[in-house]
Order: C-alpha cells, then sequence, then structure tokens
C-alpha cells in the first residue's frame, strides 16, 4: 500500500518536493565530515568485495547505469574502481544535481536529465544498475515496482542490479522509508541474491567518531547496528 496518500499526483514531482525540503549542503554526509568519510570508505570497500567475489576483476569493459546519480559522487567512485568513462551512464531528476554531476564528471560519461521511468535505455545494454538511497525517497509502491521492472529490463543475462539503501525508517525524517530485504526481493523476484547489512548507524556513528574515529569501527562489528543493506542482486542467464 502506498505510504503517502497525500503526495502530489507524479511521483517525480513528490521527489522534487521532499529534496527541496533538504539543506543544499548537509553537513552530516559530507566526506569531510569523518563519520560521512568513514561510512563512504566502509561501502567502497564492500563492493569492491562484491566485484572480485564474483570475479569480475577487469571492469573497464562492463558498463554501468546509475538510477538517481545526483552529482556524480558514486560514478566517480566507479571511476576509481576501473569502469571506463565512456561505459559509464547516470540519470538525474534533479536540475542543480545534474549540473553539478556533469561539471565533476569526464564528458565520457553519459548523464540523461529526467524521470528514470522517462528513459530512453536499451534493454539488456548495461552490466550493472546501480542505486544507491533512491528506493527509500520513493514513497509510493508502485512506482518502486515500476522503476524496479525498468531497472531488470535494462539488465543483460547475468548483470547485476547493485544496490545500498536504508533497511529502516527515519524517524526524524518523514521523507525517507526504510526498504527491508523482503521488499527487496519481491521488487526482484527473478533475482539471485548476496546481501549484507554495512554503514554504522548515521547519528551513532557520528557520536562514536567525535569521541574517537576508531569507535566507528568498533561499533561496526555489530549488525543490529547497521542500518543499510548492499545487495549484489544478479539476473540469470538462462
Amino acid at each position: 500500500m502506498d505510504r503517502s496518500p497525500d503526495a502530489p499526483e507524479s511521483e517525480a514531482d513528490a521527489v522534487r518536493a521532499r529534496y527541496a525540503r533538504r539543506a543544499p549542503l548537509d553537513w552530516r554526509y559530507h566526506r569531510l565530515n569523518p563519520a560521512a568519510l568513514l561510512a563512504s570508505q566502509e561501502r567502497e570497500r564492500a563492493i569492491a568485495q562484491l566485484f572480485l567475489a564474483r570475479g569480475w576483476r577487469d571492469l573497464r569493459e562492463r558498463r554501468l547505469l546509475e538510477v538517481g546519480c545526483g552529482s556524480g559522487d558514486n560514478l566517480l567512485e566507479m571511476l576509481r574502481l576501473g569502469f571506463a568513462p565512456e561505459h559509464l551512464s547516470g540519470i538525474e531528476l534533479l536540475d542543480d544535481r545534474y549540473a553539478t554531476a556533469r561539471s565533476r564528471l569526464p564528458g565520457a560519461v553519459t548523464l540523461i536529465h529526467g524521470d528514470a521511468l522517462q528513459a530512453d535505455i536499451d534493454e539488456q545494454s548495461q552490466d550493472v544498475v546501480l542505486q544507491s538511497t533512491v528506493f527509500s525517497s520513493l514513497l509510493k509502491d508502485a512506482f518502486q515496482q515500476r522503476l524496479a521492472e525498468r531497472m531488470w529490463r535494462w539488465l543483460k543475462p547475468g548483470g547485476v542490479v547493485l544496490w545500498y539503501d536504508f533497511t529502516v525508517d527515519n524517524p526524524r525524517n518523514a521523507d525517507v522509508h526504510g526498504v527491508p530485504a523482503a521488499t527487496l526481493r519481491r521488487l526482484f523476484p527473478q533475482g539471485r541474491f548476496i546481501t549484507r547489512r554495512v554503514t554504522l548507524a548515521p547519528p551513532l556513528a557520528r557520536a562514536a567518531v567525535r569521541l574517537h574515529p576508531a569507535f566507528y569501527t568498533a561499533l561496526n562489528v555489530l549488525p543490529p547496528l547497521r542500518t543499510h543493506l548492499l545487495a549484489w542482486i544478479e539476473k540469470p542467464k538462462a
């Protein structure tokens, strides 16, 4: 059941409205904030481990598309991991974030400005479709399902949805809802899953690093304190 009965008619308009309510530069998630930096580094290591575990050691010929690429941070991360810029693409709805991404990324990276449901992407053209904290900002279940189905069609057989998002609600932010593992399996019923919990709960992480950065690692060994799900969702070859 949709969880936002009073939302605007278009979910894309609703997303624009939710992001407009957020601070343009939120220190909590800035990489100069030690807690945010540690979380980002942890996630990057975990993604690298997933690629290595599946035998994806040379990423230069792999094609990756990010849904909701924001200001380009994740695509820059994919460049560092070895993807070629001409094989990277991103879709971004919000004007300011698209403009920032375009200014930061190499010209060979393809960026599409608009609604992902309207994007002209060839079916079975991508090795990886990445989404990072996008679905938790989509409060209409039907919109989530339609987007998941589009993402799945864009994947080549043997390709993967690379997923990173909240699994729990944020009681201080009604504009986001956690996406638990059960929902993820409903969104991609044909997928073959590898999942792991990552990212120390951000409020706890910020409190911990004020004492010492090492406390982030010490507390993060406890899975119940991790708030995000990292998932490798493989599309069967046959």
